[in-house]
């Protein structure tokens, strides 16, 4: 996402109550292991992705898929999900049992049925380096589908001029791999259906994702100017329109601008794919919290958080941190806190629970006032309308920020937690903020990420953590890990 990493001089929802409930087979799964060994190991593989104490006891269910293992995993396979017998309710479990502990040097070996996708698991934390992870401790289930790569937006055009972009499959690869050297179980994301995304997405953005990158494969674009992505060019504006009502507009580049507010964020064939199962994988992460899991965290991309109901922009394409929480509270959560961490305002959640009691938005970045996007919101004034009168927080920072500053800001945030008092907690992790990361002037070093893990595990509330920027590929897995160890079994 490029935002201007020097600043140039003079710049300055739909209730939860609507979404359809959710019924999914019952998934029992069942783990054989081979290689058995008293050699102590990684506590995560020690521990079941669930507490006895769930939120709620509607079960993930289905399969994912995966192209390749990482040379540092092992792999458990769950058995096929079993379907709920007929007349049954929706109250169900799906237990999911790690393996007994094995050594860095032995495998586990996959078992079950054919076509089941499997878990994987990192091997021993003693087999990590310093260079991959910040402190040797266990990290909470991280859910996971390949699919997320297949999205290649092949750069991003910033003031008229196509530049490399930053927003990179690698990201999520390199994401991925620190986990599992951290010792972290991957666990497959489940397929689910739209009625989360139809609570924070208006349909006609979800079918314009879906469709409009074929619909301009079909034209004359890459013979013509070589543009095989979809980039808009025009858009209906207000100030355009003034007021006249819109026609629904016929050439396939005019459709390009009428659901998307910049021309960085392109559209290409895997980007709707790779965006849905960014949903699924939010989603996931939310089941398994809501079935006991203290914490669980989604590695999503392409990331979310400036996608609004009816637009998207920012390299953010759906809103997986506002699913996630549209998905805790389907599931019997009263009331939300969704702490925003990415050093950039996140426009698209904030706009999503404007209005809405029931999602506290907090968030710190750097001050779109100095420059950065999203440009036109993000002050510390907004607070909120109608019955969201005081469910939104911002606490935008100067350029330079570091540690001290920054965890001041956190700190501040989470003190209007106390007051809301919410029963589950979001965090939009961003951490873009590391010092030296392409898009974002503020200095937070992997120090100081952990140290807003262990402020925001301190809270004791049951968390998804969704996974929004970070570009500084030698940063971004051991930045990602320090904070999530402060959420692994056994942490604190």
């Amino acid at each position: 996402m490029t935002t201007s990493s020097t600043p140039m001089v003079g710049s300055s929802s739909t209730s939860s109550s609507q979404a359809a409930s959710r019924t999914r087979p019952t998934c029992i799964v069942e783990v054989r292991k081979t290689g058995v060994s008293a050699v102590p190991h990684s506590r995560i593989d020690r521990n079941p992705v669930h507490s006895p104490a769930p939120l709620r006891t509607a079960p993930p269910a289905g399969t994912g898929e995966r192209n390749m293992l990482p040379p540092t995993s092992s792999t458990v396979t769950p058995v096929r999900a079993t379907p709920r017998p007929a007349g049954g309710g929706s109250s169900s479990r799906q237990t999911v049992v790690c393996p007994t502990p094995t050594p860095g040097t032995s495998t586990t070996d996959a078992v079950g049925p054919d076509g089941n996708s499997p878990i994987l698991t990192g091997r021993s934390a003693a087999r990590g380096t310093r260079d991959s992870m910040h402190h040797m401790a266990p990290l909470p289930p991280v859910v996971w589908s390949d699919d997320v790569l297949g999205h290649e937006p092949n750069g991003e055009v910033w003031v008229g001029v196509m530049t490399p972009g930053t927003e990179v499959p690698e990201r999520a690869t390199v994401l991925r791999d620190a986990c599992l050297a951290a010792g972290a179980t991957l666990v497959p994301a489940v397929p689910h259906d739209d009625s989360m995304l139809h609570a924070v997405h208006d349909p006609g953005l979800l079918s314009h994702l879906e469709t409009i990158a074929d619909e301009w494969a079909r034209g004359e674009y890459e013979r013509l100017v070589g543009q095989d992505r979809v980039v808009p060019y025009v858009f209906p504006t207000e100030g355009m329109l003034d007021g006249v009502p819109a026609m629904a507009p016929t050439a396939t580049h005019a459709k390009a601008g009428l659901w998307c507010y910049d021309t960085m964020t392109l559209v290409g064939p895997g980007t709707w794919p790779a965006a849905r199962s960014a949903v699924d994988v939010a989603e996931t992460a939310a089941d398994l919290v809501l079935d006991g899991a203290p914490a669980a965290y989604a590695l999503t991309r392409p990331p979310g958080h400036h996608a609004t109901r009816r637009a998207f922009g920012g390299s953010c394409y759906l809103n997986n941190a506002a699913v996630a929480a549209e998905a805790l509270l389907a599931g019997g959560v009263a009331k939300v806190a969704l702490v925003d961490v990415d050093a950039h305002h996140g426009n698209g959640t904030q706009a999503v629970f404007w209005e809405r009691p029931d999602v506290l938005y907090a968030s710190l970045h750097v001050d779109p006032a100095a420059g950065w996007f999203p440009h036109f919101v993000g002050s510390a004034d907004e607070r909120g309308a109608a019955a969201g009168v005081g469910a939104t927080v911002n606490a935008p920072l100067a350029p330079g920020t570091g540690d001290t500053g920054w965890l001041a800001a956190l700190d501040g945030l989470l003190g209007h937690l106390t007051t809301y008092r919410p029963e589950a907690l979001v965090v939009s992790l961003g951490v873009d903020a590391a010092g030296g990361d392409p898009e974002s002037p503020l200095d937070v070093t992997t120090d100081g990420f952990a140290a807003a893990g262990a402020r925001l595990a301190a809270l004791g509330l049951p968390t998804v953590l969704v996974h929004e920027g970070g570009y500084a590929l030698d940063r971004l897995g051991v930045d990602t890990v320090a904070v999530l160890q402060a959420f692994g079994p056994g942490a604190g």
